[in-house]
């Protein structure tokens, strides 16, 4: 489904990705760790057409996006729930879903406007409880849910998170691992990136891992989960347990 081939990236005069190259595959959950300044934020806005590759390729399946604008790029159904989420604070929480589905054309909104709530309100009930509630008096976790449901009323094929675990409670982050999983039985295709190694490899299909702008290492989640690289500088102490366990 997506291809990036090779792709610099930069940020002024300063490098962000250094031929970063990967693929997800349709209906895989993908997930790219690493540090921070490690390159994964940027490699999201390189698909999603807020940062243009000076180098090298991204692709959705035959289709080439690279330097296209982002408003393009998501009507091509790629969509991309930003870090620190970005809502509407001053408007509801109704609103701000709405806002999800802008560039759908009216007839399409008409159509099945109702089935796109029900499927958000689904994944998270709490949302149609504060359907009237303004955004910016959300919860942290509740600010996250109503951040990726906006992304999902836009319908996508492939979904973007960055760091959708950033701030929040222990109960919060798990309500929201709970949920990515059930993207794919929607038909989506989840690129995840996310600093809580752990919780991102219990979920994923396969990972990346970056370093300074490049991929240094790549492969199934239990393949990563087992390295002694990854588990030294991402998983911490417990490891073995968790992933037992679980």
């Amino acid at each position: 489904m997506l291809t990036v081939r090779s792709a610099d990236a930069y940020y002024g005069n300063v490098q962000a990705l250094k031929g970063v190259s990967l693929h997800v595959s349709e209906g895989e959950i993908v997930a790219l760790i690493g540090a921070n300044g490690a390159g994964k934020t940027t490699t999201l806005r390189t698909v999603s057409g807020l940062l243009s590759p000076r180098r090298g390729s991204v692709t959705l399946g035959d289709r080439s996006i690279g330097g296209l604008a982002p408003e393009a790029i998501v009507r091509l159904g790629i969509s991309q729930v930003p870090e620190n989420r970005r809502l509407f604070g001053l408007l509801s929480v109704r609103d701000n879903l709405l806002l999800g589905a802008y560039h759908l054309r009216w007839h399409e909104k008409r159509g099945s406007m109702r089935t796109d709530f029900d499927r958000v309100y689904a994944l998270f009930p709490v949302l149609q409880e504060r359907a009237q509630q303004l955004a910016g008096t959300l919860s942290g976790g509740e600010q996250q849910m109503l951040a990726i449901g906006r992304a999902l009323m836009s319908r996508p094929r492939l979904l973007l998170l960055d760091e959708p675990s950033l701030g929040l409670a222990p109960r919060a982050v798990k309500a929201i691992f709970d949920a990515i999983p059930q993207f794919r039985q929607q038909g989506l295709t989840v690129l995840l990136v996310e600093q809580n190694a752990r919780a991102a490899l219990q979920i994923a299909d396969r990972a990346y891992v970056l370093e300074t702008g490049r991929v240094v290492m790549e492969g199934t989640s239990l393949d990563l989960f087992n390295q002694k690289e990854v588990q030294r500088a991402y998983l911490g102490r417990g490891y073995r347990q968790v992933w037992e366990e679980d």
